[in-house]
């Protein structure tokens, strides 16, 4: 493996363990009135291009992290909409 896949690796790991906490707390106290479902859509969205990205350039760390990114949001983004509180 090269120095740019481990640097790629790395970085993906970075940027998709970043929502676990946010899960984990959403998982934990049911409540999410403060997060953003608009932002998780368009986060949604951009992973799911850099999947497609990683496909057409057959890129595995840009494919595996972003897809394991891809599935967390798409948690969240579920969370949000089973927890959020009806008016």
């Amino acid at each position: 493996m090269e120095w740019t896949e481990i640097l790629g690796l790395a970085a993906g790991i970075c940027t998709t363990s970043a929502v676990v906490p946010q899960i984990k707390k959403a998982w934990r106290t049911k409540k999410v009135e403060d997060v953003s479902p608009f932002m998780f859509g368009i986060l949604i969205l951009g992973v799911g291009m850099w999947v497609l990205y990683g496909i057409i350039k057959n890129d595995l760390p840009i494919i595996a992290t972003n897809g394991l990114s891809l599935g967390l949001n798409i948690i969240m983004l579920y969370l949000m909409v089973r927890y959020r509180k009806q008016d």
